[in-house]
């Protein structure tokens, strides 16, 4: 019989060591930051005196009774929805157009590009709270005050979005590619929605996140444009849950779980996106 062949690998332990060091490291650093999610969760099922005693990981029988607390005086499922709708439209404009500004910005050369550029960054710089008034005389005389419009329409200039997205067109988009699209009769419109658009999706994806998250948080700019009950988002609701319930935190609880709910959704829908490459073999030099 012939001596097979197969060769006897190593045992490294210094690699073993470091890659469970790795692992243990990552568990421990997963384990922090899902606590104060579980523990959030748990104190919603808890009571008032029950929080006050001290921190639970063992889910209490007060779920139903805060739930009723929180929906005595307003319904936070209207606030979910209109947070979800805003938040949602705001999400997209500011994806698209975002992205179509930063296009042009990257692969177009006209008089003032640079100066409009610089512009468009240093208004990261103003706070928002600065235009509040002047942007609450704008919608007053658009008569789009106290609507979802007023919330929804300023997502279309989104600075950050603009520069995030220009850097990345200018490191993933060959120019080379969008001649050859010229070439075969494509239009600049159709060349952004087929060919640039998909090849962005990641950046265009870890935007709509941070995008989301934001209109999703905003308190501010609803507190100052929205008068009826009926359109108040979620996070005003959440505000008039903790005045009117001070001492029910049981009640406070189960509205912020609530709210976190589509913040985690959407990251898990996004998330895909933002850790996959660009297009593989979209363009070959």
């Amino acid at each position: 019989m012939k001596k097979s062949n197969i060769r006897k690998t190593k045992f490294d332990g210094r690699a073993f060591a470091g890659k469970f060091f790795l692992y243990l490291f990552l568990i421990i650093l997963a384990i922090i930051c899902f606590t104060p999610f579980y523990i959030m969760i748990i104190n919603a099922t808890r009571s008032t005196q029950a929080i006050n005693r001290g921190i639970s990981l063992i889910p209490g029988k007060a779920l139903v009774e805060n739930y009723k607390s929180m929906m005595a005086s307003m319904n936070i499922w209207r606030g979910f929805l209109n947070s979800l709708v805003i938040a949602i439209s705001s999400t997209i404009l500011s994806a698209y157009f975002g992205a179509l500004t930063a296009y042009a910005f990257s692969k177009f050369r006209f008089k003032g590009n640079k100066a409009l550029f610089w512009f468009i960054l240093g208004t990261m710089m103003i706070p928002p709270q600065l235009g509040l008034i002047g942007y609450y005389l704008l919608t007053a005389k658009l008569h789009i005050i106290n609507t979802y419009w007023a919330l929804i329409l300023p997502a279309v200039a989104n600075a950050s979005t603009v520069f995030f997205l220009k850097m990345y067109i200018d490191a993933n988009v060959n120019d080379s590619l969008l001649e050859a699209a010229r070439v075969d009769g494509s239009s600049e419109l159709y060349t952004f929605n087929r060919i640039v658009f998909p090849i962005i999706m990641p950046g265009v994806a870890t935007m709509s996140i941070l995008n989301f998250i934001a209109s999703w948080n905003n308190y501010l700019t609803p507190l100052v444009l929205l008068f009826d009950k009926d359109k108040f988002t979620l996070p005003i609701l959440i505000a008039l849950v903790k005045g009117t319930y001070k001492q029910n935190l049981g009640a406070q609880y189960m509205a912020v779980a609530i709210s976190v709910v589509p913040i985690i959704i959407a990251f898990t829908f996004l998330s895909k996106y933002i850790i996959s490459g660009i297009t593989a073999g979209a363009l070959k030099e």
